[in-house]
């Protein structure tokens, strides 16, 4: 019955019911993508592990999200796991990654060309630049690329509507690309 139903209603039955089964009917319909992401960032081992961790995640996360696509999300979350964890590990060694480990925008699209500047230099370079942008832009953007809004949801939130959402969203990360490349020069 559950491998029939569509992932709307497993998402509804879950957020209902607080069943795991029921997360995990709709989560092994996609277990294969979130291996395939994480294997981008870690080995067999660390990625197997990142799976169940990003599983653990989705258990509270997907409580509070309104997700309209599961598929897109997960594989937004899966990626911003993997990120995160690589962050940490950078952190903890001190290790330098280059910029094509780290795709700041959602489509992989790195903000740099790869000279060895280290993850954290382009987060704090993103950072400083978030602030240069005007402020519809920067909200937009934050809540779009950094909170995982969706537009929608960034309308509700910031009360814009729907065309001037995406123009700020667009613009902001066109802005932020400039100016991260101006620094880097």
């Amino acid at each position: 019955m559950m491998q029939d139903a569509a992932d709307a209603e497993l998402i509804r039955e879950y957020k209902t019911s607080g069943s795991l089964d029921v997360l995990a009917a709709l989560y092994q319909r996609y277990m294969n993508l979130v291996y395939g992401v994480c294997l981008k960032y870690f080995d067999e081992d660390a990625s197997k592990d990142a799976v169940m961790q990003i599983f653990e995640e989705l258990i509270g996360k997907l409580k509070l999200h309104e997700v309209q696509n599961f598929k897109s999300w997960l594989h937004v979350l899966a990626r911003n796991h993997c990120l995160m964890k690589l962050r940490a590990m950078k952190n903890k060694e001190g290790r330098q990654i280059s910029v094509d480990e780290y795709p700041i925008m959602e489509n992989g699209e790195t903000a740099h060309h790869d000279n060895g500047i280290s993850l954290e230099d382009n987060l704090r370079s993103m950072e400083k630049c978030m602030e240069t942008l005007p402020e519809e832009q920067k909200r937009s953007v934050d809540l779009f690329y950094l909170q995982e809004k969706s537009y929608r949801e960034v309308c509700v939130i910031t009360g814009y509507d729907m065309n001037k959402v995406k123009s700020y969203i667009q613009n902001g990360k066109r802005n932020l690309k400039i100016c991260m490349e101006k620094q880097h020069a």
